[in-house]
């Protein structure tokens, strides 16, 4: 069984995978076909196959995923600003699958991880990982067009977005996240 705050935890990580993936989706969608088109269309399908690993996962362990209102990208906007172009969508994405590979190993390393939860967060690096890499090659190529400073520029932009909001998120789940990651301090 779950407790408490791993059912919240876990469905969390759900609520983010689903808004991702309807993000990702739309975005394919309205992209002309070539090489960032066809990757954004996989990235896409990753998101909603970790959605169904989360949902999968939860119900292995007992429980129903919760009804969350909001996601983490959600608070992006906010700290960083509307992405207005394809560059800065990349480079806030490339920020948020980065926060999110540090997120899943951390929480990988919890003691006495439940099995089913293991077994999905392995699943699920290999493909975030290769986010990482196809969205910062991506962003490697476009530098050809907006000049390595401004892509630079924007990265750090939406890192210290993501840190405010990384913070802020940790601040306000303090008494969930904190039980579960507690042995971080340590």
């Amino acid at each position: 069984m779950l407790s408490k705050n791993e059912r919240w935890l876990l469905s969390f990580y759900r609520t983010s995978e689903i808004n991702g993936a309807l993000f990702f989706g739309r975005l394919a969608r309205a992209l002309r076909p070539g090489p960032i088109q066809a990757d954004m269309t996989r990235h896409f399908a990753d998101e909603s196959q970790h959605a169904r690993y989360w949902t999968d996962c939860i119900t292995t362990l007992g429980s129903e995923p919760l009804k969350l209102r909001d996601a983490y990208q959600d608070q992006y906007l906010e700290a960083g600003g509307m992405p207005v172009n394809l560059m800065e969508i990349l480079a806030v994405t490339l920020v948020f699958e980065r926060r999110v590979v540090g997120q899943y190993v951390t929480h990988s390393k919890v003691p006495d991880l439940k099995q089913p939860i293991r077994d999905t967060l392995d699943k699920i690096m290999d493909d975030e990982r290769w986010h990482v890499s196809w969205v910062g090659g991506a962003l490697k190529e476009l530098e050809k067009t907006w000049g390595e400073d401004e892509v630079a520029r924007t990265l750090k932009r939406y890192t210290d977005a993501d840190q405010e909001v990384y913070r802020k998120t940790l601040a306000e789940h303090e008494h969930i996240i904190g039980e579960l990651m507690s042995f971080r301090a340590k």
